[in-house]
């Protein structure tokens, strides 16, 4: 069973409830939970949450770890055939489209990037910032570019050095050829009324900020440079932390950049016609899953 939808959706409990009534375990589909340092800015499951559920891909690693979706396709594989062992079920959760399409598709073969091209890419925009990668990707790749969370350097960046590298864009690499899983497959994705999602995001950034997310992103600042610490949440508090913005801009830019990330999910989810899509707020939404389930 794979839980998805845009972040603040309330994927996160959902699933927790499902697997409590499932009696089996969560493997999260989301590319930053599994950082050990990163916690409050990436809405991880709280301790009570995790009570009697085990959690994979939850902690696991630590930032300066830079895994990819191909380490995350075996991963996921490694955690599943675990689960299966003594569930009949498993409850995969998160909002990162990519992870979870490798996971239930596989991924697509790569050829190698110019190591030259990636560090002149990292060194240009170290000096420049994330308006010089979006500029650039958007006049050398506007067709992934219009297709990617463009408030990601982490993507922005591998995205120009690939186009750069290769002269073909990433999305020419696209084969669209499943893998067959021996597993059998059940999506749903969680939504909301627009508005009401904005705002349970804005709300979830002042809690953040709140829990203490200003001093876990100055506990990383150091490490700044690391592509995982380049998602929204902590970017904009970087930059407060150069003088470059104000706290109170800092926050605002995480809301809207959030809000923007929250619209690139929706986007990718509802190309994928497999996904039966449910009311998040929905008092009966836990009964609807597992009915799906027994279908």
């Amino acid at each position: 069973m794979v839980i998805q939808g845009p972040t603040a959706v309330g994927k996160t409990a959902i699933a927790v409830d499902v697997a409590k009534r499932l009696g089996t375990s969560i493997v999260s589909a989301d590319s930053r939970q599994c950082y050990k340092e990163m916690s409050i800015g990436t809405a991880k499951p709280t301790i009570e949450e995790q009570q009697g559920i085990k959690h994979y891909f939850v902690d696991d690693f630590s930032a300066i770890d830079a895994l990819t979706v191909a380490d995350y396709e075996q991963l996921a594989l490694g955690y599943l055939s675990s689960i299966f062992e003594a569930c009949d079920t498993a409850v995969v959760c998160g909002g990162t489209g990519l992870y979870i399409k490798a996971l239930c598709e596989g991924i697509d073969p790569m050829p190698a990037v110019d190591e030259a091209i990636t560090k002149e890419v990292n060194d240009r925009y170290a000096k420049e910032g994330i308006t010089w990668l979006q500029d650039a990707l958007s006049k050398e790749d506007p067709v992934y570019y219009e297709q990617m969370e463009i408030a990601n350097p982490a993507r922005l960046i591998r995205a120009l050095v690939f186009i750069r590298s290769t002269g073909a864009s990433i999305a020419a690499y696209r084969t669209n050829t499943k893998k067959q899983r021996p597993f059998k497959i059940i999506k749903v994705g969680l939504e909301l009324p627009r508005q009401q999602l904005y705002d349970r995001i804005n709300q979830r950034v002042d809690i953040m900020m709140e829990n203490g997310l200003e001093v876990e992103a100055q506990s990383l600042y150091t490490s700044r440079h690391l592509k995982n610490l380049q998602t929204v949440g902590y970017v904009e508090l970087f930059d407060y932390f150069d003088g470059k913005s104000t706290l109170a801009y800092a926050v605002d830019k995480i809301k809207q950049n959030s809000r923007n990330y929250a619209k690139r999910q929706l986007t990718w989810f509802k190309r994928d016609p497999e996904i039966t899509w449910l009311m998040a707020d929905d008092k009966y939404v836990v009964d609807k899953i597992l009915e799906l389930i027994e279908l």
